[in-house]
C-alpha cells in the first residue's frame, strides 16, 4: 500500500472513529434521564432495543451472514455478553450512583489503558509505537483526566449531602466497565484484523443478532426477579413507558448499531494502539452532553484538561507504528 493510501486509510480511520464517539457519549446521558430505572433493566433494555433494531438490516445482510461460521458466532456472544450488556450494567450502575462526570473520567482512562495493552499484545501484527514517542501522548491524556477529575472532586466537595459510599461503589463499578471494555476492543479488532474480507456492517448486524436472545432473556428473569420480590416497580416498562421505549430505541440505533458500525469501520483501518487512544472522542463528547444537560459551562480546569485530552490525541495521531523486526535490529 501506497504511503498516500496509507495516510488516506488511517485519516478515514480517524473520523469513523470520531463518529463512533460522538454517538456512544449517549449513552452517559441515558442514566440521569432515567433515575428511577435499574440498571439492569437499563442494560437490557438497550440491547434488547439494539437486537430488535439489528433483525431488518440482518435481512438486507443475510447473504454475507450466512457466510459466518460458527466460530464467528460464538465470537459474537462473547462480544455481546461483555462488551455490550456486562460493560453497560457496569456503566450505568456506576452513572446512577456518582453521577455523570467521575465514571466519564474512569472511562477516560481507556485510551491509556488500551494503547499499552494493544501495544504489549499486538504489536507483530500492528507494528509497535515506540514507547518513547507514546509516553508524552499518555502523559497529557492522564493530566487531562486528572485535571478534570480535580474539577469533580471540587464540586463533591462543595456538596453537604454526598454520600461517599455511593461515589465509591460508582468508581469500583466504573473501574469495571473500564475492564470489560479494554478486553472488547482487543477482540473485536482481532476477529476484523483477521477478516478483513468482511464488511464493518455485517459483523455490527451480527453483535446485534447475538445481544438479542441474552438481552431478551435477561429481560424476562429481572421480570420475574422483581416480581418475586415485590418490588415496587412498574414493569415491563416502568413508570415512564415512552421515554423509556425512545430512548432505548434512540440508544440502541445510534450508539449501539451505528456506533459500533463506525468503531468497526475505524478497527479495520488503524492499529489496535492508536484507536484505543481514539475512544477519548467518546470521553469529550459524554463530557459535553453531561455538562449541557447540567445546564452548565466547563470551569478552566474542565477546559484545560479537555485541552490537555486533546493535544495527547493529536500527538498520538502523529505517531506511525513501526515493525517489531525493525526495532529489534535497530
Amino acid at each position: 500500500m501506497s504511503r498516500r493510501a496509507t495516510l488516506h486509510a488511517m485519516w478515514t480511520g480517524i473520523l469513523y472513529a470520531l463518529a463512533a464517539g460522538l454517538m456512544w457519549g449517549l449513552v452517559f446521558v441515558s442514566p440521569l434521564l432515567l433515575p428511577e430505572y435499574p440498571a439492569a433493566l437499563q442494560s437490557v433494555g438497550r440491547y434488547l432495543a439494539f437486537g430488535l433494531i439489528a433483525l431488518p438490516l440482518a435481512w438486507i445482510d443475510r447473504h454475507a451472514l450466512r457466510q459466518l461460521r460458527r466460530a464467528d458466532w460464538i465470537e459474537a456472544v462473547k462480544l455481546a455478553a461483555v462488551g455490550n450488556l456486562l460493560y453497560y450494567l457496569c456503566l450505568a450502575s456506576a452513572i446512577q450512583r456518582a453521577g455523570a462526570p467521575l465514571p466519564t473520567m474512569i472511562i477516560g482512562t481507556l485510551p491509556v489503558v488500551i494503547a499499552i495493552c494493544a501495544n504489549l499484545r499486538n504489536a507483530r501484527r500492528d507494528g509497535r509505537l515506540p514507547w518513547a514517542l507514546l509516553t508524552p501522548s499518555l502523559l497529557l491524556i492522564a493530566a487531562g483526566i486528572a485535571c478534570v477529575n480535580r474539577a469533580e472532586l471540587m464540586t463533591m466537595e462543595q456538596q453537604a449531602t454526598v454520600d461517599v459510599a455511593r461515589y465509591v461503589q460508582g468508581a469500583l463499578l466504573a473501574c469495571g466497565a473500564v475492564v470489560c471494555w479494554t478486553w472488547y476492543p482487543l477482540r473485536n479488532a482481532d476477529w476484523l484484523r483477521h477478516h478483513t474480507d468482511r464488511r464493518p456492517r455485517t459483523w455490527a448486524t451480527a453483535q446485534g443478532l447475538a445481544t438479542l436472545p441474552l438481552a431478551l432473556a435477561g429481560y424476562v428473569l429481572l421480570w420475574i426477579f422483581m416480581g418475586a420480590s415485590h418490588q415496587p416497580f412498574a414493569m415491563p416498562l416502568g413508570p415512564h413507558p415512552l421515554r423509556f421505549v425512545g430512548l432505548m430505541a434512540a440508544i440502541g440505533l445510534f450508539a449501539s448499531w451505528l456506533g459500533t458500525l463506525c468503531w468497526n469501520a475505524a478497527s479495520q483501518r488503524l492499529p489496535t494502539a492508536l484507536a484505543g487512544q481514539l475512544i477519548l472522542f467518546e470521553t469529550l463528547a459524554a463530557l459535553g452532553y453531561a455538562f449541557a444537560l447540567r445546564g452548565q459551562v466547563p470551569g478552566p480546569l474542565t477546559l484545560a484538561g479537555i485541552a490537555l485530552l486533546v493535544i495527547g490525541v493529536m500527538w498520538a495521531v502523529r505517531i506511525r507504528p513501526r515493525p517489531v523486526e525493525v526495532l529489534v535490529e535497530g
